[in-house]
């Protein structure tokens, strides 16, 4: 049985020209070149290597489809249109609605590419029997994988788990913010990075987290007393506090 929803927050964006591909492959934090294989997912970055954007990319005949959250697409829209220059692209809406499901993958429809539980997703009408849009929250949490706890000019996407998520090419050569992302890689110990913690209690989205009266990190999403938060390694240890709820490392 098929089961999914139209996912009312996402948009697609159009990517055509025959410079399309080699214009993305500039700037975006994976392979464009694996778009052969199938979909992939990829962020978009500031020259500090910080996020700005998060998105998945397909392939669409003399097009590539951009899959981004529709609050967010008006802003890589334009912020696209800079990069451009003299390239031959062309970037517009595509009014194909984005429909997200779990069971067999519809025709035309592909896997999530951060993570087998995410289900898979389908662009345009698709047959399939109701399934609750909240769906993903607990797995997101269960499996680590951040949507709204990507946070504009602030996230580090290696911070955030990209590698893991498959959605950050370490061989691809030079794209936007890929100075960066590589010595984080290659040269340092990450410090600091999105965890699952153990919930008591009420806290708000986007609190602060202390250990032992020092700052730790900020709690983001959390489902049934589990949540997602971005921790510094050498405070999280032992009982922590969010506002009302302590919290626990996973």
């Amino acid at each position: 049985m098929i089961q999914g929803y139209h996912d009312k927050a996402r948009q697609l964006l159009r990517i055509s020209g025959s410079d399309r591909q080699e214009f993305l492959q500039g700037l975006v934090s994976n392979d464009m070149n694996k778009l052969e294989s199938g979909p992939i997912y990829a962020a978009l970055l500031s020259a500090q290597g910080k996020y700005l954007f998060d998105f998945f990319l397909a392939a669409d005949g003399e097009a590539i489809l951009i899959d981004v959250a529709a609050s967010r697409a008006p802003a890589l829209a334009q912020k696209l249109s800079m990069y451009r220059l003299r390239a031959d692209v062309q970037i517009e809406a595509d009014e194909r609605a984005v429909w997200r499901g779990i069971g067999a993958n519809p025709e035309g429809g592909f896997a999530d590419p951060r993570h087998e539980a995410m289900g898979w997703r389908h662009y345009g009408a698709v047959e399939t029997t109701a399934l609750a849009t909240d769906h993903f929250e607990a797995l997101r949490v269960e499996h680590i994988i951040p949507e709204p706890e990507l946070v504009e000019n602030e996230t580090y996407i290696l911070e955030a788990g990209f590698e893991r998520l498959n959605g950050v090419d370490f061989r691809k050569g030079c794209y936007v913010g890929q100075e960066i992302t590589a010595r984080m890689k290659h040269k340092t110990e990450l410090k600091k990075g999105l965890c699952r913690v153990s919930v008591q209690g009420e806290a708000e989205f986007g609190s602060a987290i202390t250990a032992k009266g020092k700052p730790a990190g900020t709690l983001f999403t959390v489902v049934n007393g589990t949540g997602l938060a971005h921790l510094r390694f050498d405070r999280a240890q032992g009982e922590m506090q969010a506002g009302a709820a302590r919290l626990t490392l996973v």
